[in-house]
């Protein structure tokens, strides 16, 4: 009976949590996201690998900058910098979401460099790398890797 008076005493927190008050309750849903960025191996200094993580309200910068980008760790940029590439999404082709390559074309390989993306939707994560050179690569992603890279260059100006 103690066992259910408990239970029922933690549902109550929880189904009394006001969404709108964040101090007093706890979400577990993450928002959607895009990661995006470019590498390149044959390269010396600071902006060889840079990653970016958008989301609807904010904008940040990986600090580790691991070429494979496995190891993420962002720190926020300011608002200026999001407010220069927070329309990247509408740039975004829903075709690479229903894409079965992860890579396209032989990124950084001819050491032209590559693009890196990750898209969290729904708590659905996906990643790409993406060759820099348009003719490996379908055309339908052309023009977001052309806002990718002018989003990069923005930011880094």
């Amino acid at each position: 009976m103690k066992n259910l008076f408990l239970f029922l005493m933690v549902m109550g927190i929880f189904i009394s949590c006001d969404k709108d008050d964040d101090d007093d309750c706890t979400t577990t849903d993450s928002p959607d996201y895009l990661i995006f960025g470019h590498f390149y191996g044959e390269c010396l200094g600071e902006t060889c690998i840079e990653t970016f993580k958008l989301s609807d309200t904010q904008l940040l910068e990986d600090t580790i900058d691991d070429y494979a980008g496995q190891n993420l760790s962002f720190v926020e940029l300011s608002n200026e910098k999001f407010e220069l590439v927070n329309d990247l999404n509408n740039y975004f082709p829903n075709e690479l979401l229903n894409a079965n390559e992860t890579v396209f074309g032989c990124p950084d390989c001819a050491d032209g460099g590559g693009l890196f993306i990750q898209y969290s939707l729904n708590d659905n994560l996906q990643s790409w790398r993406i060759d820099q050179d348009k003719q490996n690569v379908p055309e339908y992603l052309h023009d977001f890797m052309d806002a990718v890279n002018e989003r990069i260059e923005l930011i880094n100006d």
